[in-house]
C-alpha cells in the first residue's frame, strides 16, 4: 500500500518515457519514507491488537465481576447514553453558520442529501440483508415526481405545487416503486436479487434518458421552483440560500434516525436482524420473510424519494445523468464504509466521503482525486472490514468468523444453502 501511495505521489510518465514515472517514484530514495512509514504503520498495528486483546480480557473480568455483584444485571447511565448524540447535535447547529458559501454547498448537496440516501439504503442493506444496486433508481423518481408536479416536464400535471408539499406524494411515489419492484422479486438473494435490482435501476436511468415526451430526455428538468410556505398566516420561502435547506434535513435526519432506532428495536427490526443472519431459519421459524424484505425496500425508497425532492428544489434542475448506476454503488459504498447497521456509522461514513474529494480539489488534480478515496476504502476493507462505526451486531460477526464460528457476509446465502 505505501509503494501504491508512493507512485500516486510521484512524477508521471509520458509516450516517449513510460517508465519514468515508475523508476523516479519507486527506485530512487524518496522511496524511503513511505517504507518506514509503512513498517511503523504495520508494527503499531499489531501492538494495537495486542493492546486491544489485554485490555478487552481485563474489561471481561470486570464486567464478570459486576455480574456477579448485581446479579447478572449491569445498570446503564440513560445521561451517558444520551451524551453523544446531544453532543452531535449540538456540533451539526453551531457550525454551519460560519462556513462559508462554498461548504455550505457541500453541507447541503453532497453531504445532507447522500446522508439521507444512505440511511435509507442502511434499512435495506445493513438491517434486512438485501443487496440493491439500484436504489438511486428512487431518488429518480423522487426529483421527477418534484419536476412534474411543478410544471417542469412535457407533460403537465392536473395541478401544480410547490416543492415542499410534493413531499408526501414524492414519498408515496417512491414507497410504491420499492413494492413495485419489491413485490415480484424479494423471493431472490443474494447475487439474483442484486441484478434484479440493478436492472430495475438501468430501466429507470434508460427512461428518463429515452422518453423525451415525458422527462425531457438529456434536457431534464429546469428551473424547479425553491420550497415556499404560504399558510397560515406564514410567508417564507427558501430562496437560493443553503442553510434553510440544510435545517430542513437536520430536522430530518434526526426525525429518520429516531424512527428507524425504534423500527431496529421492535419486533420488525428483529425479524429483519433474522432475514439477514440466516433467511432460511428465519422462514422455518415463521417469520414471513418476502413482507418483511418488502416492508424494507418500501421503507428504504421513500427516504431516497425525500432526499429526491431535497435536491431537486435546491438544485433547480435534473437530468438523467443524477442517476446512473455510480450513484447507487457511491451510496452502497457510503453504507459499508460507515458500517453496515450502525446509524451512526452511516452518518459519519456518508458525511465524510463526501468531503473528502471536495477537501481534496484544491490540493490534488482532478485526475488523481479519486485514487485516494480508492486507496482509502481498499484500507478501511482490509484492516476495518466492520466499517469505521459498526454496530455491535455486525462488529460480533466479524469476530465470529474470524474465530471459524459462522460468517459475516450478511449479503449472501449461508454455507449450507451454498
Amino acid at each position: 500500500m505505501v509503494l501504491l501511495l508512493a507512485l500516486i505521489s510521484g512524477p508521471g510518465g509520458s509516450s516517449t518515457a513510460l517508465s519514468y514515472g515508475f523508476r523516479h517514484s519507486i527506485l530512487r530514495p524518496r522511496v524511503i519514507p513511505f517504507v518506514v512509514v509503512g513498517v511503523v504503520a504495520w508494527a503499531l498495528v499489531e501492538l494495537g491488537r495486542t493492546q486491544r486483546q489485554t485490555v478487552r480480557s481485563a474489561v471481561m473480568g470486570r464486567l464478570e465481576g459486576v455480574r456477579r455483584r448485581t446479579g447478572g444485571v449491569i445498570p446503564r447511565n440513560r445521561l451517558t447514553r444520551s451524551a453523544l448524540p446531544i453532543a452531535a447535535l449540538v456540533v451539526a447547529v453551531a457550525i454551519p453558520p460560519f462556513l462559508n458559501g462554498y461548504w455550505q454547498t457541500v453541507l447541503v448537496q453532497e453531504m445532507g442529501i447522500f446522508t439521507l440516501l444512505a440511511l435509507g439504503l442502511n434499512v435495506v442493506v445493513g438491517f434486512a440483508g438485501l443487496l440493491d444496486l439500484g436504489y438511486i433508481a428512487f431518488f429518480a423518481v423522487g426529483s421527477y415526481t418534484t419536476a412534474y408536479f411543478t410544471g417542469r416536464l412535457p407533460v403537465l400535471p392536473p395541478f401544480t405545487l410547490n416543492p415542499f408539499w410534493i413531499l408526501p406524494i414524492a414519498i408515496l411515489a417512491a414507497l410504491i416503486a420499492g413494492v413495485v419492484l419489491g413485490a415480484p422479486t424479494l423471493r431472490l438473494r443474494g447475487d439474483y436479487l442484486a441484478i434484479v435490482t440493478l436492472g430495475f435501476g438501468e430501466i429507470v436511468f434508460s427512461f428518463a434518458r429515452n422518453k423525451t415526451d415525458v422527462t425531457n430526455g438529456d434536457s431534464g428538468a429546469f428551473n424547479i421552483p425553491h420550497f415556499s410556505i404560504h399558510t397560515a398566516g406564514i410567508h417564507y420561502t427558501w430562496g437560493g440560500k443553503q442553510l434553510p435547506y440544510y435545517w430542513v434535513l437536520l430536522v430530518f435526519v434526526v426525525l429518520i434516525m429516531f424512527l428507524f432506532r425504534r423500527l431496529e428495536n421492535s419486533r420488525v427490526g428483529r425479524a429483519w436482524t433474522a432475514i439477514r443472519e440466516d433467511e432460511v431459519a428465519a422462514a422455518a421459524t415463521g417469520v414471513p420473510t418476502v413482507r418483511y424484505k418488502l416492508l424494507a425496500f418500501a421503507i428504504g425508497a421513500s427516504t431516497s424519494g425525500f432526499a429526491g425532492v431535497l435536491y431537486a428544489a435546491n438544485v433547480g434542475f435534473i437530468t438523467d445523468t443524477n442517476f446512473v448506476l455510480q450513484q447507487s454503488i457511491l451510496v452502497l459504498v457510503l453504507v459499508i464504509f460507515g458500517g453496515m447497521g450502525s446509524m451512526w456509522g452511516v452518518l459519519v461514513g456518508a458525511a465524510f466521503l463526501e468531503w473528502l474529494p471536495e477537501k481534496l480539489r484544491g490540493s490534488v488534480p482532478p485526475s488523481d482525486r479519486f485514487i485516494y478515496f480508492g486507496l482509502l476504502i481498499i484500507l478501511v476493507m482490509i484492516f476495518r472490514p466492520q466499517g469505521m462505526i459498526p454496530s455491535r451486531r455486525r462488529a460480533l460477526e466479524i469476530r465470529q468468523a474470524e474465530a471459524g464460528i459462522g460468517e459475516a457476509d450478511a449479503l449472501g446465502l449461508p454455507k449450507e444453502v451454498q
